[in-house]
């Protein structure tokens, strides 16, 4: 007796539609930005507070500066503390950013068109995303995210201690590497399809 063929149709219909299950993936992010965003204005009060206002100092700028030392007993150079105050800014930013990357390209590739060709606001890189333009994206924004991390470790310098600073520059560089490899990966996947 012959086994009944499952018809191709609806079972690629469903494979097809399983891409809305990302959908809800995407919606968190857009919670974690918030999240963010919060983040950020907190520490720009702190920030405005310990500068302009003379309030005390933000407590996770002391504690970037003077590491786990008590805080009465630690001296706070008060440019140190807000460079440092700064930096975590700019990371937060670039996370941010790096969210944004995540949310609106991974949407865009993997789930639905936004149809923004006409929007004024449309991201430039948008018009031309693909999984491998996003990778490499996705890589530079992590280099710029452990850049700050690194340049707040090179800043206090004094409070890390030697292994942890070789190891933050190794982790570093590996980005770097894994960066210029995925780019160069890209390259050679689309001048192939370019040539055939």
């Amino acid at each position: 007796m012959p086994v009944p063929a499952i018809s191709a149709r609806p079972l690629s219909n469903l494979i097809f539609l399983s891409r809305w299950l990302q959908a809800p993936l995407y919606f968190g992010l857009i919670v974690a930005q918030g999240v963010y965003v919060y983040r950020f204005l907190l520490e720009l009060w702190h920030l405005i507070g310990f500068s302009v206002l003379g309030h005390p100092v933000p407590v996770s700028a002391v504690t970037a500066a003077v590491g786990s030392a008590p805080i009465a007993a630690a001296p706070v150079v008060m440019e140190t503390v807000v460079m440092l105050s700064v930096l975590g800014l700019i990371d937060v930013v670039m996370i941010a950013n790096l969210l944004i990357m995540v949310i609106v390209g991974g949407y865009e590739t993997f789930v639905s068109r936004l149809n923004l060709k006409d929007h004024p606001d449309q991201p430039e890189w948008l018009s031309h995303v693909n999984a491998g333009i996003l990778k490499v994206k996705l890589a530079m924004a992590l280099i710029g995210i452990s850049s700050i991390h690194l340049l707040k470790t090179f800043i206090n310098a004094e409070q890390t201690s030697e292994k942890a600073l070789l190891w933050q520059v190794v982790i570093h560089v590996t980005f770097v590497a894994s960066a210029i490899a995925l780019a160069w990966i890209d390259r050679l996947t689309y001048r192939k399809e370019d040539a055939h």
